[in-house]
């Protein structure tokens, strides 16, 4: 039946995301899901919501959730778009904000996606390696381009670029958009939402699914100058004017109100990393600086591959990439504490 593909689907390397056991007895810290569940808030409005207005289409325009989001950020309302997750609004913004005429820009450690994106949509790239530190150089990103793409913190290595680095990128860079993937920025970074009001080339992306417990609701949002955003407005109409259902705008709308349960979860996943750092350091594991709700650690002696094997026979799957530069390291997302106490005395019987 391949015969009958275009010549683009048969160039196609689909991204493959992290795994979803069937299994229900394994420890899962290996697609930096958030550990506790949703607010109670967006349990009762959803409980609310089903009713027989779902016969009805939703907003096209998800006009509270906006507006939820905009108060949140203290932003006019004319600066934020919404769709469904952020993987769906990268993708809008890959056909609709980057210049198919210039290569894009973005690390070679980053989040994987993005190389096919570009194949998707036809767009040339480079990919701009990180320093040995895994830390973004931005002078390295002053050659011509048709855009600027990276995760901040970034993915895997959880390494955050401060604010005044993106600020000097920005400046150097008037001519092109500039977009900063910001899918764990509320674990400890500072949002570069803060510079959109003077760069109108900025164009900030987050979601719900991390930090507000909403992986499996799909809703991601984008913030930057209005003209930036309807652009992005003119691709999703083009595409599915309605992405969003209505209990997707529900559950999204009582998250970003409950700030208290953000604020507690929020606490709760620093504190247990900022332990599990310690004690993967205690093994002797190298543990990148995180930002993010996970940590990403090598070991000096043992292979990452092996590792990741021994802890899945044990009941706990972590995320282990193949890539170049990074394939003895690991990614760890952070859990509860006792999960992440489990994988501790697991790791206990892998070193001996």
């Amino acid at each position: 039946m391949s015969n009958f593909w275009s010549p683009l689907v048969k160039r196609l390397q689909p991204y493959t995301p992290g795994e979803q056991p069937k299994e229900l007895n394994l420890i899962k810290l290996n697609t930096n899901e958030n550990p506790y569940g949703p607010s109670p808030l967006v349990k009762q409005r959803l409980h609310e919501a089903i009713s027989d207005t779902l016969r009805l289409y939703p907003d096209p325009n998800a006009t509270e959730l906006k507006s939820a989001i905009a108060a949140f950020y203290q932003i006019p309302v004319q600066q934020v778009f919404v769709g469904n997750g952020s993987d769906e609004v990268l993708a809008h913004a890959f056909q609709g904000l980057l210049n198919h005429q210039q290569p894009l820009l973005f690390p070679d450690i980053s989040y994987s996606f993005y190389p096919t994106y570009c194949k998707l949509y036809d767009i040339d790239y480079q990919q701009i390696p990180l320093t040995d530190m895994f830390e973004i150089d931005t002078n390295d990103y002053n050659r011509n381009n048709g855009g600027i793409i990276f995760p901040n913190p970034n993915a895997p290595t959880g390494v955050q670029l401060p604010l005044a680095a993106i600020e000097r990128l920005l400046k150097a860079n008037t001519e092109s958009v500039v977009v900063v993937d910001e899918a764990y920025i509320d674990f400890g970074g500072d949002s570069a939402i803060s510079l959109v009001e003077h760069y109108s080339n900025l164009l900030v992306i987050q979601t719900l699914s991390k930090s507000r417990s909403l992986a499996g609701i799909r809703v991601g949002f984008a913030v930057g100058h209005p003209q930036l955003v309807e652009g992005l407005e003119r691709v999703k109409n083009s595409f599915n004017s309605y992405p969003l259902d209505r209990l997707a705008i529900t559950a999204a709308v009582a998250a970003i109100e409950d700030r208290d349960y953000f604020d507690q979860t929020i606490a709760k996943v620093i504190h247990t990393r900022k332990t599990l750092t310690q004690r993967l350091k205690q093994f002797g594991f190298d543990v990148l600086p995180s930002k993010t709700n996970f940590v990403f650690a090598r070991h000096p002696h043992l292979d990452a591959t092996q590792i990741s094997r021994q802890l899945r026979e044990k009941g706990i799957i972590v995320r282990h990439f193949s890539t170049d530069r990074i394939n003895q390291y690991l990614r760890i997302s952070i859990g509860t504490d006792q999960e992440c106490d489990a994988l501790i005395e697991a790791l206990s019987k892998v070193l001996e």
